[in-house]
């Protein structure tokens, strides 16, 4: 991990980025708005990802983002691709040892609410971990029991709710539930998720909670809706119906998230 830090901190020369986002899929387009933007790959970046999923491009970029200071992780690594939920567990850590105090998390995941739509974004405010794993496993010390109960900030899910109003753009609140994937969820799985509270479901982002939260970091999260759930439309599923989707919503949060940062409402 310390070669990493090292790596990234020459490569910012004198850039101190306090915020970090981690971009799903549909926001990787949000690099190509970063300002003077150092880019460096994932593969010359020690025990980083090497994400096998489509869409997801595999370096850091950072610069200014609407005037601040910020870097951004595009692309992750789901634990359903070699079974490990804390693959990024070196690239938050780096995050951490640049001094990055504040992660914006985004994802893509299907409604479990048939009034949230396709092309929506919500505002995670709370998760259900149905996944049966967690990062912080084999973790030795006792700062593997992390508190989460307020495991997404207040201050920072406010600033984001504000630059959407600023910005005209319906935010949506709910809880998010993490499946492990890479198969989808069962019309059953979807109505017992309802039935435990879950507005929301995905295959990723969850971890990321709870590594950051193990470092000290505060967190928001937001999803991009690419679909109605399992067994709500009929219809079957696929990974191609994400990809067409999730640029729609993802204008809309990469517009919300400009406005967060435009106006400072993320630096506290």
């Amino acid at each position: 991990m310390k070669s990493a830090v090292d790596l990234l901190v020459r490569r910012l020369n004198g850039l101190a980025p306090k915020a970090a986002l981690v971009l799903g899929s549909g926001l990787g387009g949000l690099v190509d708005e970063v300002e003077n933007a150092v880019r460096v790959p994932y593969a010359d970046l020690s025990g980083f990802p090497k994400s096998g999923v489509t869409g997801h491009a595999g370096e850091v970029v950072a610069g200014l983002f609407s005037g601040k200071p910020v870097v951004m992780l595009s692309g992750r690594a789901h634990y359903y691709e070699q079974g490990d939920a804390a693959a990024m567990r070196p690239a938050l850590e780096a995050l951490a040892g640049i001094g990055v105090s504040r992660l914006i998390l985004t994802n893509a995941a299907g409604s479990l609410d048939p009034t949230m739509l396709p092309g929506s974004v919500m505002l995670i405010t709370d998760h259900i971990n149905f996944s049966g794993s967690n990062p912080l496993f084999g973790e030795p010390t006792d700062r593997r029991f992390v508190g989460l109960t307020e495991a997404y900030d207040a201050g920072m899910r406010a600033a984001i709710e504000a630059a959407a109003g600023l910005t005209d753009i319906a935010l949506h609140k709910g809880v998010y539930m993490w499946f492990s994937g890479p198969s989808f969820e069962t019309p059953a799985e979807i109505r017992m998720a309802r039935l435990l509270g879950a507005d929301a479901v995905g295959m990723s982002t969850v971890p990321e909670v709870i590594l950051a939260r193990f470092l000290g970091m505060k967190v928001a999260a937001c999803s991009v809706i690419t679909n109605l759930a399992a067994g709500m439309t009929g219809a079957e599923l696929s990974h191609r119906e994400t990809k067409d989707m999730a640029p729609l919503g993802g204008a809309r949060l990469a517009t919300v998230l400009k406005r967060a940062f435009e106006d400072g409402l993320l630096d506290g």
